[in-house]
Parts: C-alpha cells; structure tokens; sequence
C-alpha cells in the first residue's frame, strides 16, 4: 500500500450514496484513480459490510465499531466514511452541503428513493449546478427512458438473464447458464465510472453539471453485440457452446495431465504453428482443413485431436510449447494468481493493511497509468470512521 493517492482524479470529490455491488465497485474505481470518495451510510452502516466471508473482529471490537467483510473490503477501498440518516433534518441539510462541495455523486438506489428523502437531482442541481449525478439501476431511471421494469429490483443474475449474457453462456441452448463473475453488477460500475468522469469534463468546461445512468441490462446488452449482429446479419440465433466459440475452431479449453488450458487457432497460420508443433503435418496436407471455414465443418475433428493432443501434456508442458507461437493460457485462479510471473510484473495484487486485522491481499486496478498511477493508499472506512474531519472542513 502507498500513503497518498497518487491518480490522474485528485482533484475531484465524489459522493459515494452505494450499496452492495454495481455502485461500491464504480465509485472504488473512482477512488483508486485518486478521487476523494466520501462514502454516505445510513447509521448501522451499509448492509453488505458484515456480510461473509470475514475475519475475526479484533479484540475488544463489536459490529459497528471497525470490522468488516470481504466483499465491503474489496469494494470499498480508498474510501472515506460518513453516516447521515438521510430521514434526520439535521443529517439531511449535511449531505446537502457536502454535495454542494462535490464534483460527483453515485448511487445505486431504485428509482426515486432519493428523491424522496429529499436529496435526489432535481434538489441536488439546485444547490450545486456544476455536479455529475450518475445513478445506477437495474432497468435504469425514468429520466433517461422509463422501462416498464423501472420498480423491479434487479440483481447480477436478473442482469445477465435479460441482458442476453445467460442466452450466450452454457454448454447448450437448453441449459443457460450466468456467468460465474458478477457482470451484471461490474460492467455497468465501469460504465458510470466512465460516464462521470466524462460528464465532469464537461461541467469543468462548460459550468453545466448533467444526471447520467446506466441500466444493468443494458449495459449486458452492450457485451452483447456478437449475438445482435449474428441475429440481424443472419437470423440466427448465437448457440451456446461451453467454453468454445461458435465461429472459431481451435478455440477452447482443453484437459491436460494435471489441470485444464486454453488453446486458440483463430487464423491460418495459428492453425499450420499449432499441426507442426502438435507433430501432425499431415493435417496441413489435409485440403479439408486448409482455411477457418473448413475447419469449422470439421469442428469434432479438429477438436478431438487438438483434445488428445493437449491431454498427453502437462499444462506446464503446453506453455512451454505453445507459448508466443499459438495463443494460449493456463486456467487460473486466486490459488495460481499468486505465482504468475504476469500477475507480478503487473502489479495485480495487493497487500491491504488493515486497523483491525492481518492485511489482506485484493486484486490492483487494472488500468495502468505511466505518469499518474492508480493506486491502493486506505483501506476500507470503519463505519463513520471520517465524520469529524469531513465536517469541520464544512464549518470552516
């Protein structure tokens, strides 16, 4: 961990009215490029803080005062924290002053629950013109384009289920599956993520803040393309196919001796690379399989010698022979993560020091900036850890 932020976003404030997933992750992402983030929770805190897998509390340590689970630590790094009862005049009128001090806010609350407590857009704007509201949720908000669906609650799976993600994923039509990492809730965090700070640009400019969201389904929809363009192109429906793809053989996850690996052969010369290595040059002279399309006619084939090929083989073994000449990849995981030579240089792990308990290891931002690094400099708030401070700067 560093002590400073050190991000291309220091000079922004950001007000961070997040629960659970999507909203914690897009405003984290904010926080790691350096934003000051200043988490608002309800007074016994956000619901996911306590929730497993967690540690141990620390001696003398009860469930308010300093603990908190892994995935309100994995979400909510860098932040800083403030409770308000937003149902308290007093805690009401605060929130209003801080987001009269914000360059953006994020919340991922149904649709009109803030403007409810007094504390949505169209009060907000008035008090501060130049503020970026992004709003994530499910079905997104009726400013932007009210959806039928706009009072459903939505989750990751609802997510990827109308998004189109579930349809593509799974070893066949009839058995859909979600995918196992919660993109329902992470791929639209980025998006606002992105939105904000693009909206911001243009407040500093122009003097002219703006609300933004991004509905969850429609931010699966827009993984979706590939499905989209086959349905449109061709009237087909994209057949779910496991780990492999509909267009492209060899491309899959293949058995070996001692775990699984990822081969891909996507062009001609992967293809002739892959048979010489494999020692199969007889399949070059095989007219059947000389281009992409051919090969797919010939899917089972290629496959099951590709199948039996890598099955003769460590993963190790697979790496060593195929590394920078055919596309491949090991299947990793956390277990793994940890002594990947990539994992390292990339700085994609870091070790969290925490108050209360041992540090903990999360995975690093992934974007990589030369001159202004995101980094990891707090680990997450206790709850109301930040309330004095944050408040005597508002009376002085």
């Amino acid at each position: 961990m560093d002590t400073q932020p050190t991000g291309p976003l220091r000079d922004l404030r950001i007000l961070d009215v997040t629960h659970a997933a999507a909203g914690p992750y897009a405003a984290m992402l904010l926080a790691d490029f350096g934003a000051e983030v200043i988490k608002i929770e309800p007074p016994d805190g956000e619901f996911v803080r306590h929730a497993r897998p967690r540690l141990d509390h620390g001696e003398g340590e009860g469930e308010g005062d300093g603990p908190y689970g892994g995935r309100f630590a994995a979400r909510n790094r860098n932040k800083l924290s403030v409770a308000l009862d937003l149902n308290d005049d007093r805690d009401r009128n605060t929130f209003l002053d801080l987001a009269a001090t914000a360059d953006g806010l994020v919340e991922n609350m149904r649709a009109g629950v803030l403007d409810r407590l007094g504390v949505g857009w169209d009060v907000l704007r008035q008090r501060n013109p130049r503020l970026v509201y992004a709003a994530i949720r499910g079905f997104g908000d009726p400013r932007t384009g009210r959806s039928p669906y706009a009072d459903w609650p939505a989750f990751d799976v609802i997510a990827q289920a109308m998004g189109g993600l579930v349809a593509m994923t799974g070893p066949d039509r009839e058995h859909p599956m979600r995918a196992g990492p919660i993109i329902g809730d992470l791929v639209p965090a980025m998006l606002a993520a992105l939105g904000l700070v693009s909206a911001i640009h243009h407040a500093r400019e122009s003097g002219e803040g703006q609300f933004l969201d991004v509905a969850m389904v429609d931010a699966v929809m827009a993984l979706c393309t590939q499905a989209q363009t086959m349905w449109d192109y061709e009237g087909r429906r994209y057949e779910p196919s496991g780990s492999a793809t509909a267009d492209v053989v060899p491309f899959d996850i293949y058995r070996t001796v001692d775990g699984h690996c990822a081969i891909a052969a996507p062009r001609d010369d992967h293809w002739q690379t892959l048979c010489a290595l494999m020692g199969r040059a007889d399949l070059l002279d095989d007219d059947g399989l000389a281009t992409g399309a051919d090969r797919l006619a010939r899917r089972d084939l290629v496959d099951q010698v590709v199948s039996d090929w890598a099955g003769g083989h460590t993963t190790a073994e697979l790496l060593t022979l195929l590394g920078g000449r055919v596309p491949v990849g090991p299947v990793m995981g956390p277990p793994e993560w940890a002594d990947d030579p990539h994992v390292r240089a990339r700085q994609m792990l870091v070790s969290v020091d925490h108050p209360h308990h041992r540090p903990t290891v999360e995975v690093a931002c992934p974007v990589k900036f030369t001159a202004t690094p995101a980094n990891v400099y707090r680990p997450p708030p206790s709850l109301d850890e930040h309330r004095a401070a944050i408040l005597r700067e508002l009376t002085t």
